[in-house]
């Protein structure tokens, strides 16, 4: 069955959530879904992978046309346990959404930002997930002081979500050099996930 879908115009995470909606009620082999944002074309493809879907994108009058076919033999994607063994280690997600630490002087907010996201390391294993939303974006991209950091923080093993919106809101979407452009769908399964969220 083929199922075709036409998310131009909706703000992310809507062509995200109406993809995985149709998935999950009309069980389609192959969809095509068309958005017209670079961001909204991340998260979609990066969903119906998730979702073992083989992906193919095409760029046609300014949109993009993304058509998913289901793997031959893919098994259904796992789905997390609802409790944790007590012996797993905790799942702590850090959410920052400003560039500069508390209020009054910018530079200041701005040197203790760099100094808390460099310090993260010190939460060990349990650091799970590192999530920039709003003005944060701007951390994960070129010219950032702690560009270096993240990537190490990355390299290592760390998942960094970066918001699809907030980078385009701000025109700096091709800027980004660290984590996986992301959207609230995927900010909101983390968030279900995780033991504990820190907000910055």
């Amino acid at each position: 069955m083929e199922k075709a879908l036409n998310c131009k115009g909706l703000a992310c995470p809507a062509p995200v959530l109406k993809t995985k909606e149709t998935i999950e009620q009309e069980h389609p082999d192959t969809i095509s879904v068309i958005v017209d944002s670079e961001a909204s074309k991340q998260n979609v493809t990066r969903f119906l992978e998730s979702q073992n879907f083989r992906t193919t994108v095409t760029t046609k009058d300014g949109d993009f046309h993304i058509i998913g076919t289901k793997e031959a033999g893919a098994k259904p994607p796992e789905t997390p346990p609802e409790e944790k063994p007590e012996t797993e280690e905790k799942k702590i997600m850090v959410m920052i959404a400003t560039d500069r630490m508390g209020y009054g002087d910018d530079e200041l907010g701005k040197k203790l930002i760099a100094s808390f996201v460099t310090t993260l390391k010190e939460m060990g294993e349990e650091l799970w997930r590192l999530v920039f939303v709003n003005n944060g974006v701007k951390l994960t991209i070129q010219g950032s002081e702690v560009l270096d950091v993240l990537k190490e923080y990355e390299k290592s093993g760390l998942k960094i979500l970066v918001c699809g919106t907030c980078l385009t809101y701000f025109n700096l979407l091709d800027k980004k050099l660290v984590g996986e452009t992301t959207n609230m769908l995927d900010i909101v399964t983390a968030m279900q996930l995780a033991d504990k969220v820190i907000n910055i």
